[in-house]
């Protein structure tokens, strides 16, 4: 409904290896995109996918002068930060590293069992990420960030208390893509679609 740039609605992030081909937009992603959370963003919380830009400036203050006659940008960063409700070893592994989930089948008399690693080791695994939301350019059109380099920056604190999810707080903080396009596009880019596919 009008006005279309005002946009409410979850983004829903997925994962895959680096170098792996964002999927066309409007076309659901398929192996080896994985989805994060079991559901999606019905395993968010509801604070949502918050997508942060941020900078650091320098200005140039000369001894003549008392504003800033001119600035540059020394840092920027680009950040995805969800909180997660999905527990499953498969999800918290993320938070953690990456390692896959060790498994041992049920047998006569045992339990069958999951397990990860608490330490994270030096490593640190980047991903590629797939963020798709709402276009601002009308219904029933969707928008996706591709960010084609990043990793896991939070440190997670779930806390486990009654009524109330445990949530693994999750920052994806984004690396420049040295097979950029454009400088432009160095931590990755955001799509949107503003007409329909012709039939």
């Amino acid at each position: 409904m009008e006005p279309y740039e005002i946009i409410a609605g979850p983004l829903t992030l997925w994962l895959a290896p680096i170098g792996t081909a964002f999927p066309l937009i409007g076309v659901a992603p398929a192996g080896p995109w994985t989805k994060l959370g079991a559901s999606g963003d019905r395993n968010y919380s509801d604070d949502g996918v918050a997508v942060m830009h941020s900078q650091t400036i320098q200005k140039i203050r000369p001894a003549g002068a008392i504003g800033a006659v001119k600035a540059f940008r020394t840092e920027e960063d680009l950040m995805l930060t969800v909180t997660l409700w999905d527990n499953t070893l498969e999800a918290y592994t993320v938070a953690l590293g990456g390692a896959a989930p060790t498994v041992t089948a049920a047998g006569v008399g045992t339990a069958g069992t999951k397990k990860i690693g608490l330490s994270r080791g030096q490593s640190i695994k980047a991903y590629a990420l797939l963020a798709r939301g709402l276009s601002a350019y009308g219904d029933g059109l969707a928008a996706q960030y591709e960010v084609p380099r990043c990793y896991q920056s939070a440190n997670p604190n779930p806390i486990y208390r009654k009524g109330v999810p445990a949530g693994l707080q999750l920052e994806w903080s984004a690396l420049e893509d040295s097979a950029a396009s454009s400088d432009a596009e160095r931590f990755g880019r955001l799509i949107q679609q503003h007409q329909a596919a012709l039939p």
